[in-house]
């Protein structure tokens, strides 16, 4: 069960799991962190963080510690014993330095105390993505496309992509699949959350204005729709 929630594989769009009871602080921990460009997943209980653990991949788990069906230390610990290594950063009312301790030594990356600004959760949720081994080199390259995934922010031959969050992830997102079909169910499970609605022809849109967008600064036929089967990502013929 643990071992699913290592990170995803390095330029896939960055998902975390935030495993808070609290519904208020769960849906705006988890909108201000999706208006940042990141996909979140909120659960509510333990029980439920270990199911989505065992259904998907997880960049971070933001982990209160006061939940209703146990202590997020020993659940933690127990998934770490399991095999979990996705960082992991606790949020928690214990401001005391021993609670900061047991929690480290719990298994957590990072402490973060209530109340807190969501800046500083993203600054740290970006903090841990930079260390060594999160995940491969942040910048990805097909052709003259470029596409930084710290910061967010493409280029294609010197000019700036003005992207969206979602055009931006689904962009980060091809790139590392260069070459290789993207069905539309992959681009779903990377991009949206598991209760966010998806219109029937809301990626083929999406793709849509990436295209264009890459072809206003020169890159044509590089992002192709392959009916019935999902989108590539052309790696550029010398």
């Amino acid at each position: 069960m643990g071992g699913e929630g290592a990170a995803l594989p390095p330029g896939d769009s960055v998902r975390i799991l935030i495993v808070e009871d609290n519904a208020r602080i769960g849906v705006l921990t988890a909108e201000g962190l999706s208006a940042m460009g990141f996909c979140c997943d909120v659960a509510p209980t333990l029980s439920e963080a270990s199911e989505l653990l065992a259904a998907t991949s997880y960049d971070i788990i933001v982990l209160d510690l006061g939940m209703p069906d146990g202590d997020g230390r020993a659940w933690l610990m127990v998934e770490r014993a399991h095999g979990l290594v996705t960082p992991v950063i606790m949020l928690t009312a214990r401001s005391a330095l021993g609670d900061r301790i047991d929690g480290l030594d719990a298994g957590a990356d990072d402490y973060l105390v209530k109340p807190f600004a969501v800046e500083e959760l993203a600054a740290r949720v970006r903090a841990l993505l930079r260390r060594p081994g999160a995940r491969s080199t942040p910048i990805l390259s097909v052709g003259a496309i470029l596409f930084d995934t710290i910061a967010r922010v493409g280029s294609c031959r010197g000019e700036p992509l003005r992207l969206s969050l979602r055009e931006a992830a689904l962009l980060e997102l091809m790139m590392v699949k260069a070459g290789s079909v993207v069905s539309r169910d992959q681009i779903e499970a990377s991009l949206y959350s598991f209760d966010e609605p998806v219109t029937p022809n809301a990626i083929e849109v999406l793709v849509s204005r990436v295209r264009k967008k890459l072809a206003g600064l020169g890159v044509h036929d590089q992002l192709v729709t392959l009916r019935g089967v999902g989108y590539l990502m052309l790696e550029p013929v010398d």
